[in-house]
């Protein structure tokens, strides 16, 4: 008998009762598999969804603002037209509201002026002193109510629970309801909550200097960490010796990637504000503690794009002549680019987002006009949430989820654009 019959394995009975079982096993196993992968994504879906759903539950409201409109009388006797700001605003305003409740009592007068925003007078004048030909005319000015008033129109204050427990009294209530039947009362979409900047009232709080404080720290990261991150990649990459100094250097990288933001806004505190003495709460430090959060990002992402290039295209333009930096600039560069944008607008969504190292920084001041540049003090998303969350009034419940909302916007903007990117310029090889 030859090796080869001596060691020949019977056949195999795909038909006989174990292997079936051992087949059904298998193919349950694949099910389970299947089902246990399709209900992580369910769960994952569903966790997302009642967040969502919290979020606009509570933020919606706060795209609406309650408003009252009262014409008021700007009569030349009480203002000057050299010197606006001189009238007595509080004055003219109040007897322009008395005039919407004749029946108004003197004892009543605190309840029913409480029901406008404190900052009214303010603006009305601001409004007169940039179009000072009002002044002789009658003009309807529209203002924020209250916000105790703004959550009872929205009917986050129910009016049947008994007074004590209510911001808002019965007199106020009525005087409410006499404003609504003149048709003084309206709830337009709150353009101010991203045009106004922060305030202390919260019917009058908006994102603006948050917005912009946020936009000059991301234009600083970019400016920063783009050219810094490809650079040092191409570096490490493409001319940097393959010995332990250039591996410490490839490990420390990798590992800066993983290190929490809280050591960034450390570092940043210690360095940029304590040894250099730069000023607290401006866009500019701020962006560079982001971009130091973003640059290993960027230097890996940049990294693997390069290393995606494929090798002939390299040999085919050194074949014709072309030097290693006009290889790396002229073919492999462009060529990685879709990737390395695509990784960069998702570094600079993450640092969007951060919070822990702004509030170091001391990005969390209470500013109550944008930052015209990067060396203004500002506040920035994040941290404006940060403040609002901390707040006590109810108002600020509903803008606290609002602006969670508008920074979800952004950061999804962000990512689409850089899967837009990705789809619209990456080349399979």
């Amino acid at each position: 008998m030859s090796i080869a019959n001596e060691t020949a394995r019977p056949a195999v009975d795909w038909r006989s009762v174990e292997v079936t079982r051992f087949r059904k096993r298998r193919y349950a196993a694949d099910r389970r598999l299947q089902f246990y992968g399709m209900g992580a994504i369910v769960i994952a879906l569903g966790l997302l969804a009642i967040l969502v759903t919290s979020l606009i539950s509570t933020g919606y409201s706060a795209f609406t603002q309650t408003m009252v409109t009262v014409p008021i009388e700007l009569r030349e006797d009480q203002i000057d037209r050299e010197d606006p700001f001189s009238a007595n605003w509080r004055t003219i305003l109040r007897d322009s509201l008395k005039k919407l409740t004749p029946e108004l009592e003197a004892s009543q007068e605190r309840d029913y002026f409480a029901l406008f925003t404190n900052n009214a007078q303010f603006l009305v004048r601001d409004q007169v002193v940039k179009n000072p030909q009002l002044i002789g005319t009658t003009v309807s000015f529209t203002f924020p109510v209250a916000d105790p008033v703004d959550q009872l129109s929205k009917g986050n204050i129910d009016r049947n629970q008994p007074e004590q427990l209510r911001r808002v009294n019965d007199v106020q209530i009525a005087f409410y309801d006499k404003l609504s039947e003149q048709g003084a009362i309206s709830v337009p979409f709150n353009w101010s909550l991203f045009f106004n900047a922060d305030s202390r009232f919260p019917e009058l709080a908006g994102l603006a200097g948050a917005i912009s404080g946020s936009f000059w720290a991301l234009l600083v990261c970019f400016l920063i960490s783009f050219p810094a991150g490809i650079a040092a990649a191409i570096y490490l990459e493409e001319f940097a010796p393959k010995n332990r100094l250039t591996d410490l250097i490839e490990v420390n990288i990798n590992n800066l990637a993983a290190v929490p933001s809280v050591v960034f806004g450390l570092l940043a505190l210690a360095v940029f504000i304590g040894w250099f003495g730069m000023p607290r709460s401006v866009p500019l430090v701020g962006g560079m503690t982001l971009a130091l959060m973003t640059l290993p990002t960027i230097i890996i992402v940049t990294r693997a794009s390069l290393k995606s290039v494929p090798a002939s295209i390299r040999e085919a333009a050194l074949g014709v002549g072309a030097s290693k930096h006009e290889v790396i600039l002229h073919h492999i560069l462009p060529l990685a680019m879709p990737t390395i944008l695509t990784g960069t607008i998702i570094g600079l969504a993450q640092a969007l987002g951060e919070t822990a190292p702004l509030l170091l920084i001391g990005m969390n001041a209470f500013i109550t006009s944008p930052p015209a540049g990067f060396l203004e003090p500002s506040t920035a998303l994040p941290t404006q949430i940060f403040i609002w969350a901390d707040s006590p009034e109810r108002g600020f419940v509903s803008r606290t989820s609002a602006a969670i909302l508008v920074l979800l916007s952004f950061l999804i903007t962000m990512n689409a654009i850089a899967i837009f990117f990705r789809q619209r310029f990456e080349r399979r090889w």
